[in-house]
């Protein structure tokens, strides 16, 4: 899972990391009072949806309908008739609300929100019940803690959180006077995980600090049993890190085809700057010196055309269709969900139940333009859900789950069916 960050969890950033394995993507906090004042926007070229402030120049929060299915929204809030009103502003261009109840940043905490909610958790469990109650039921809520300094005090916790009726919890292993540059204290995960599934409700706990890539979230889960890793800090650096396989010089592989897809997108360019001088690689293809000189000359820049000789020519459209494809490769094996059922996690080792309430999933296959109607949530269907094979005589059944039939206004391109239309 790619983690929640600020200014680093952009939806460029969101798209390659699906691109390259990650099964969840989380977008940055978002204060709930924020995205009420804010205009909905579609881009009819790109499909790129945008949430802009009345007085903002850009926007506070993009997304496309290709990661919809895979995208957690994370609300900043300390009040939940505000976390519901935010939760509906974005509700039909998500997979899930999550609340933020562990950043420890004065940004987060000064208004009661982020690790703040760990002191008040009456208002922590009631803003997720009223999330839980206000959201249909194929969106999911769900919640990002940090331990508290007892494990008694965190088991009490979790056991309140749980029995808001969350779908997910994720655990960052530090407690809140904690820093990155402090060890992960993720053996005390694993008592939680334990502690959580003897609850038997079929909450899924996600593991956040110290993962590194796949491969060490292998090392993680063995560790703690956790249903999934959660990656930030080498995510930022890496957004490839969560394949098999990941990319190492990212300097000559990587970052030109990153600019080139944000520049097509309509990414700020001062988004991009932060986010493709943030990241690292090995040097096979070059010298340090050299990566240096090329994030220097992004640094430095003030716009896309101040690059161009670096980037070469922009193929974003292009390259942006290949993660379209990479990121459709894996909608025909989305999932309905069966009730009382055992299923895989992400891997053949660690199962968890499914949660009690049916949840059915459409297998509607998602195009670049084109987003299944109120599109039910990855999480769990990514956590808890087998892979079925595709089929295209299943129904689209958004309207049986959640009431209504409301159709997500995203354009369609000339020669592209409709979800509907493509039944």
């Amino acid at each position: 899972m790619l983690a929640p960050m600020v200014r680093s969890g952009t939806m460029v950033t969101r798209l390659f990391a699906l691109k390259y394995g990650a099964n969840l993507v989380w977008g940055p906090e978002i204060v709930d009072k924020a995205i009420l004042h804010a205009e909905r926007r579609v881009d009819s070229v790109t499909g790129v949806i945008s949430y802009v402030g009345k007085s903002q120049s850009k926007a506070m929060f993009t997304t496309h309908p290709l990661e919809k299915p895979y995208l957690i929204y994370q609300i900043g809030s300390a009040d939940p008739e505000l976390a519901v009103q935010a939760a509906k502003t974005v509700m039909q261009d998500v997979a899930g609300i999550d609340l933020n109840c562990g950043c420890p940043k004065p940004f987060s905490t000064h208004a009661g929100m982020g690790a703040a909610l760990l002191s008040t958790p009456d208002l922590l469990c009631s803003i997720l019940s009223a999330l839980r109650v206000a959201m249909p039921p194929e969106i999911s809520v769900s919640a990002k803690i940090r331990l508290l300094p007892s494990q008694e005090d965190t088991l009490k916790l979790v056991e309140r959180i749980v029995d808001t009726g969350i779908t997910t919890l994720t655990v960052h292993c530090r407690t809140r006077n904690m820093r990155p540059r402090e060890r992960a204290l993720v053996e005390r995960l694993k008592e939680i995980v334990e502690f959580v599934e003897g609850m038997g409700k079929g909450v899924a706990v996600i593991e956040n600090g110290d993962c590194l890539s796949y491969e060490d979230s292998k090392r993680i889960r063995k560790l703690t049993g956790a249903h999934s890793a959660m990656i930030a800090t080498a995510a930022e650096s890496n957004p490839t890190c969560f394949s098999k396989t990941p990319l190492t010089d990212l300097e000559t592989k990587f970052t030109p085809s990153y600019i080139r897809v944000a520049k097509y997108l309509d990414a700020h360019w001062a988004v991009t700057k932060f986010c493709s001088a943030a990241f690292r690689g090995t040097h096979e293809d070059g010298t340090k010196a050299d990566a240096n000189a090329l994030r220097k000359r992004i640094t430095s820049s003030k716009s896309y055309d101040d690059i161009t000789d670096l980037v070469g020519p922009w193929t974003g459209e292009a390259e942006f269709q290949e993660i379209v494809q990479s990121v459709e490769s894996r909608v025909g094996r989305r999932p309905m969900f069966k009730k009382e059922e055992e299923v895989s996690l992400c891997s053949e080792e660690t199962t968890v139940p499914s949660s009690e309430t049916l949840q059915l999933q459409s297998t509607q296959e998602l195009g670049a333009f084109k987003t299944p109607v109120h599109s039910l949530s990855p999480d769990p269907t990514t956590l808890r859900a087998p892979l079925l094979p595709a089929n295209d005589a299943r129904v689209h059944v958004p309207a049986l789950v959640s009431g209504y039939d409301e159709p997500t206004p995203t354009p369609t391109p000339v020669g592209v069916l409709s979800p509907a239309s493509s039944i």
